[in-house]
């Protein structure tokens, strides 16, 4: 509570040498006069203020000390160059006699509203408003001795600093789209920075790609606050001092309809609503938080596997990539997400994330190590970056949904530990080194803390807890930059490292290896922001699988590498093109397959991660594409319009074509040719795989 001060309040008011021949109850008026002329007549406007020919207010609460000299506490203003102003105004005060109490100098405080443009102000009406515009606070008995209670009013709204964002250590949400805004500006030659590990922090990417800069390019300007919200702004921005928040609501509305071979024409939609927070606290602290609530219901093939992929317990499906669904209205889907993290920075070479959410490792567009195809998971991760190396740590808990592994209604629960180093050997050439155990809870064993060590072999360690005791997997990634324009990468998986097996040339279903080999040219053919991606994807049978089968290297019934498991090659080709706000992408994908043909658990041909090994057909003699062959040739084109570059808010058009056929048709392996349409109006904050 501030109480009006009066003049009974206080012996005499601040005295200007203008004013010492006025009475004692002239003192006020003539006080708000001078400081009100010095103000208007010292202001110099900004030019940008002026340019932008901006209409307001700003608001200076401002001190007279007990040694007269004035002092700017704080100004509400739009513009920085406002503040600034402000401040110079003030220090061009002269030092002018304090106010007194009981016949000592004390300090009072006011607060004073400035109308811009300065022309709309006028001296008369201060002084005839001058109860509420030249606001006295703060007497010495109420404030001066309860300084408490000054907390509330010295919380103030700060103008938000786009910096604050883009120099954090939040998360770049991970959607390829986004991502290859800045690839080709990470990718040039001599830059020191570390792509094979995703997402990527703001703070690393901005030196390389000023994400202020392009905001500003791409910036309507629009002047209303509807128009900087839906165009240019965060809907929510609070910044104060050391600290700053942005909440914003999002959407992914997709309505499409789809000729399925197998039924007439129908309508898909998709519905989600969500709200998603982000800020930070000082400047090594940040966190993020989204909550989404959907309804779905999708082409046929996508239901299909949407279903095939269900948990035990009764819910129908499981949402690839996103989550456990319900059974909503008329036999859609319900699936409620969230994801979030809290990202800290405790030096320059550290950052330690504690979340909820998904991981990446590679430049392709697929990885055969870790990906964003499952389902989200709890983590803690840390990344250690100095001199020419990135290092990656990761550590997780994950779920086992089906019902031969379902106890008392419970999941079963299982744990991950990864190793990523990331070397830059030269200014062209990258390396990776890349481990990976999961082990599960048994004998009450929980969370094994001899895999917390973040330098160790996990191999070591997995055979010292129990020759079955854990799943081991290794791998290496490369990339060379041939020049700022072309680069080249891959990755080699290894599942069981048997070095007769491979080099035997029987086919030993212990050679269970797999191999990545793609290619990226940017500005492609001399076009500005065209860029062209091909790539190969080869894995053997059984690589991901584990004769303990809940070892298998899956979470909730989907692989945490590629998304179609194992025994496949595939081929991706894959162009995008950026103008403004306008973005399009084609992408072709054709693979062959060996898929399982009935129960794995009598024969596993290794096409499923979900197998047992001990039940292959034979030792050697093991095949790439055994089982059911299929082949898949899936087509879709995306043109779009990106409506806020703040929130990554678009609105799309995406035809999608898919054709799918086996050599032995079944009950759940059977030709299906698809042509899906869909429009969306989307927030991109995560990837869509509709490429099974």
């Amino acid at each position: 509570m501030h109480a009006q001060v009066t003049l009974s309040d206080f012996e005499k008011y601040p005295v200007f040498p203008e004013c010492e021949t006025a009475t004692v109850a002239q003192l006020p008026n003539c006080f708000n006069e001078t400081l009100i002329t010095f103000v208007i007549d010292t202001f110099e406007m900004p030019e940008r203020v002026s340019q932008e020919q901006y209409q307001g207010q700003m608001v200076m609460l401002f001190e007279v000390t007990a040694e007269g000299n004035f002092k700017l506490l704080y100004t509400d203003a739009v513009y920085n160059e406002l503040k600034e102003e402000a401040q110079e105004v003030f220090d061009k005060l002269p030092k002018i006699q304090p106010a007194t109490y009981n016949g000592e100098a004390t300090y009072i405080q006011f607060s004073m509203p400035v109308k811009i443009p300065l022309s709309r102000n006028k001296i008369e009406d201060f002084i005839a408003e001058g109860k509420t515009q030249i606001d006295e606070r703060n007497t010495k008995d109420d404030i001066k001795e309860n300084p408490l209670k000054q907390e509330f009013d010295k919380i103030q709204n700060q103008e938000f600093d786009r910096k604050n964002k883009y120099e954090s250590q939040l998360n770049i949400p991970f959607s390829h789209q986004v991502y290859s805004r800045f690839d080709e500006q990470l990718n040039m030659v001599g830059t020191n920075n570390h792509t094979g590990s995703k997402p990527f922090l703001y703070s690393t990417v901005n030196p390389y790609y000023n994400f202020e800069e392009k905001a500003d390019a791409l910036s309507k300007n629009k002047k209303g606050w509807w128009g900087r919200k839906w165009h240019d702004e965060h809907m929510v921005r609070l910044q104060g001092e050391d600290y700053w928040i942005t909440i914003d609501p999002a959407a992914d509305l997709q309505l499409g309809t789809e000729t399925d071979d197998r039924k007439e024409e129908s309508f898909t939609y998709n519905n989600t609503r969500a709200v998603f927070v982000q800020g930070g606290l000082g400047k090594k602290l940040n966190f993020f938080a989204a909550v989404y609530e959907s309804q779905g219901r999708f082409a046929q093939y996508f239901n299909d596997f949407a279903v095939s992929l269900r948990p035990d317990g009764g819910n129908p499906a499981i949402i690839p990539s996103r989550a456990i669904a319900k059974e909503g209205r008329n036999g859609d889907f319900d699936y409620p997400v969230a994801e979030g993290y809290i990202s800290y920075a405790p030096s320059k070479y550290f950052n330690i994330q504690l979340g909820h959410g998904k991981q990446f490792i590679g430049d392709g567009y697929r990885s055969l190590l870790l990906s964003d195809n499952a389902t989200y998971y709890p983590y803690l991760k840390l990344n250690t970056t100095f001199w020419k190396i990135k290092y990656t740590n990761t550590w997780t808990s994950l779920r086992d949904v089906r019902p031969e592994v379902t106890q008392d209604g419970s999941f079963l629960t299982k744990f991950m530990a990864n190793h990523y180093l990331s070397w830059n050997v030269t200014k062209k050439l990258n390396l990776g080194f890349f481990e990976s155990v999961i082990w599960e809870n048994d004998n009450g064993r929980g969370f094994d803390f001899n895999f917390l060590n973040p330098v160790i072999f996990f191999r070591a360690i997995e055979f010292s807890t129990g020759s079955r005791g854990g799943n081991a997997l290794i791998g290496l990634t490369g990339k060379y930059k041939i020049n700022d324009r072309i680069n080249v990468y891959g990755q080699l998986v290894i599942d069981e490292f048997s070095a007769s097996a491979i080099t035997g040339g029987d086919q030993n279903f212990r050679n269970k290896q797999g191999f990545q080999l793609g290619a990226k040219y940017y500005n492609a053919f001399g076009v500005k922001n065209l860029t062209l991606q091909a790539e190969l994807n080869q894995v053997r049978p059984y690589v991901y699988s584990n004769n303990e089968i809940q070892l298998n290297y899956g979470h909730a019934n989907q692989s945490l590498a590629h998304q179609w498991g194992a025994n496949f090659r595939e081929f991706i080709a894959i162009a995008r093109y950026e103008y403004e706000r306008w973005y399009g992408s084609a992408k072709v994908i054709a693979g062959t397959q060996g898929a399982e043909i009935g129960d794995i658990n009598e024969v596993y041909f290794g096409g499923s991660i979900y197998g047992n090994d001990e039940n292959r057909p034979s030792d050697n003699g093991i095949e790439l594409f055994q089982g059911n062959k299929v082949t898949r040739l899936f087509a879709d084109v995306e043109v779009g319009y990106l409506i806020n570059p703040a929130t990554n808010l678009k609105v799309y058009v995406n035809p999608i074509y898919r054709d799918f056929s086996a050599e032995t048709q079944t009950a759940d392996t059977f030709d299906t040719n698809t042509l899906w349409l869909n429009i969306g109006f989307r927030t991109d904050l995560f990837n869509w795989y509709y490429d099974y």
